[in-house]
Parts: C-alpha cells; structure tokens; sequence
C-alpha cells in the first residue's frame, strides 16, 4: 500500500498497471482544504509511475474534481509526454463549452454625452480586450445596458462588436428576452453578424414555470444553431431556473454549452456540474475562485473591463495548480469587487470607475443614474486603495 496523504488518496495497487483498479482507489474527501497543499510533483516515480498516475486521474474525474488535480498532473516531472497522448485526453472530462472557459468580459456599451451610442469607444473596448488576452467579450448583457437599448441599437452593438473581434477575439453576444420570439430574432440576427456564441438571460418580469423555461430555451437553442450559454441571475429574472431543469435542458439542446451562474449557490453549481457535462462560468467576480475549485470554467466578468489582466492572472494560476496563487489573486480582487461593484447597481459603479481610470464611456440611460458625490468619494478611494488611481 502506497499512502499518498498529499493528495488525500490512498491507493492500493499492485506495481503492474495491468493489475491497477481505479475501484480500490478511497478518496479522502477534504476538499478544497486538502487540495491547497496538493502537489503530486512531491509524489516519487517509484512510488506511483506516470500511467498509474493518470489511472488515478481517470478516477478522480468521475467526483468532479477534475479542475484541480488535472493541473496538478500535468505540472509532474513525468508528465511531458503524456501530454497530448489519447490517454491523458481520455481522462480528461470534456465540458460543452470549454471554448469560453477563462476570462469573459462584459462590456458596458459606452455612450456619448447626449446618450447616444459611442461605436468609436466601442471599438476601442475590443481591441483593449485583444490585447489584454481576455478570451471573449459579451456585449448587450446587463453591463451593457440592454434594457434601454432599442432594438436597432442592440442589433448595432453586436454588429459592431463581431465587425471589431474579427475573429481576433471571442463575442458572445446577449440575446436574452423574455419574449421567447425575439430571443430568437436577436440570436439569429447575432449568428448572422459573426458571433461565436449567445447569452440567453432567464425570462425576467413574467416568471415563466420551470416547464416554461425549458420550452422557451428549447425552442431558441432549435431556431438558431449558434452555441448558446444559459444565465441564471434570479435576483434580477425574479425566478430561479432550477439545476434538474439546467440539466435537462442540456440533455434537450446538444447547442447549449453553458451556464452563467450568478446565484451565488455553490450547492446549486455542483448539482449541475455532476448531473450534465455543461460548462459552469461565475456569474460574480467574488465567486471565480470559489466557482473553480468545484470544476467551474471561468467567469463572465464585470470588473474584467477595468483589471482584465489580474482575472485573467487568478484564473491562470488554477488552472496552473498554484492554489496559492489563485488565492493571492482572489483576496487582492475581492475587496475591490465587493466594494466598487457593491456601491450602486450594475453597471453604474463599472462605468463610473472606467471614466477614473481613463476609459470614459459616457453616462448611463435611464432609469439608471449617476453616483453620487458620496459614492464618488468611496469609488475614489476603493480605486486608490487597489492602485488604480493617485
């Protein structure tokens, strides 16, 4: 018997891989504390070699705890050139819409001062965004005002937007609505512009039943066959789409790929990550780390349109299995999304702050408003206080 209370594994196995059987592997499950000191580098080759290894990864996966110690692996000494070998990709469980894993942004829709649409900033947003290596940008969702944007107007944005990408970047265009019609009109006219994917918002205000969600998302996802990524924000649709619905949307619509999750429900996250093969992103900056450790992708984020380097830096280091690191990252991010992005309703704190940093979008529409001086005060300082301001 080998004891590999590194990675809370014991593991009984005979020396011969022919011989190995994931079945006798006991987890012992103290996740995550036990994974923050997790280091199967430490782990000697003559004690488990680097098929065995993945053997055990094999395992592993079926708890959904793939997201860590698949970084782990692949950061042993032996593991080079297993690599890219059939049965380290076999191990690894392969999520729908691992092609919006990491850092997504989404954008504010910046505006003149007269409250028209700035479409030169806009383009500028993007190309900040290439070059910062944020791996998809979301126009038109919440952040970006779609509530008080006309049809035309939203239409344009995604024009815009995918015209400015060129394929240099990801756009997962918003075309959520609670009229299941023009769901589909604006996913289609989004397909149509060049977008790789839609965010498809809960039916918000008319609070459809969890049979009616499934309808609406089913009959969009066979109109239009664009990848599409469920949000789930109950604070704002008013109504929850609940995982058992999430997951049997999944088993309906092969198009959707993922959830946006802004529940703020880790219980909620787990069950849909092991009941589908859907990817699972952060809905709230606070929640990435949080989101990850449990097998989420990444995270749709409102504070990536001032700091998209330093999410970006948070989600490399997990998926680097430096835990620490990750760590690091989330609590020098966290007071800053709790005290700018808590300050006054989104996007008004994001956009105001943007403005504080030399980013100026212009103002929001109404019903929406402007900080005030009070706000301005603390935005000010919670700006200094990260460096981001004198």
């Amino acid at each position: 018997m080998a004891n590999l209370a590194k990675v809370g594994v014991v593991l009984q196995c005979s020396t011969s891989v022919t011989n190995f059987k994931p079945s006798r592997v006991i987890l012992w499950c103290f996740f995550p504390a036990a994974l923050r000191t997790a280091d199967l580098r430490e782990i000697p080759e003559d004690v488990i070699s680097a098929e065995e290894r993945l053997l055990v990864f094999r395992w592993l996966v079926d708890l959904r705890l793939a997201s860590t110690i698949c970084s782990l692996l692949l950061n042993t000494r032996s593991s080079t050139k297993f690599r890219s070998t059939p049965l380290l990709k076999s191990a690894i469980m392969t999520r729908r819409g691992e092609m919006f894993a990491g850092l997504s942004v989404a954008l504010v829709t910046p505006m003149n001062p007269d409250g028209s649409l700035n479409e030169a900033m806009l383009r500028k947003l993007v190309d900040f965004h290439v070059d910062a290596g944020t791996n998809c940008v979301v126009p038109v969702g919440t952040t970006g005002e779609s509530p008080t944007l006309s049809h035309d107007e939203h239409d344009r944005v995604i024009d815009v937007v995918c015209e400015q990408a060129a394929g240099r970047i990801k756009v997962m265009a918003g075309t959520g609505s609670n009229c299941t019609a023009e769901a589909i009109r604006m996913t289609t006219h989004a397909k149509a512009a060049g977008a790789d994917g839609s965010l498809q918002v809960a039916p918000y205000y008319n609070k459809p039943t969890q049979e009616g969600f499934f309808q609406h998302f089913r009959a969009i996802s066979e109109a239009v066959d664009l990848p599409s990524v469920l949000y789930n924000i109950p604070g704002r649709s008013a109504k929850n789409i609940d995982p058992d619905t999430v997951c049997r949307i999944a088993e309906a619509c092969p198009n959707v790929v993922a959830v946006k999750d802004a529940t703020g429900v880790l219980d909620q996250a787990s069950q849909i990550l092991s009941g589908s093969d859907l990817t699972v992103l952060s809905g709230d900056d606070s929640m990435t780390l949080p989101l990850m450790a449990i097998g989420g992708s990444g995270i749709i984020s409102v504070a990536g349109n001032i700091i998209p380097q330093d999410v970006l830096a948070l989600v490399a280091a997990f998926n680097a299995g430096d835990i620490a690191k990750a760590q690091e990252w989330h609590h020098k991010l966290f007071p800053l999304c709790r005290d700018m992005l808590g300050l006054s309703t989104n996007p008004i704190p994001v956009k105001a702050a943007m403005a504080f940093v030399g980013m100026d979008c212009g103002p929001v529409r109404l019903p929406m408003t402007a900080l005030s001086a009070a706000e301005v005060t603390s935005l000010k300082a919670t700006l200094k206080t990260y460096g981001l301001i004198k």
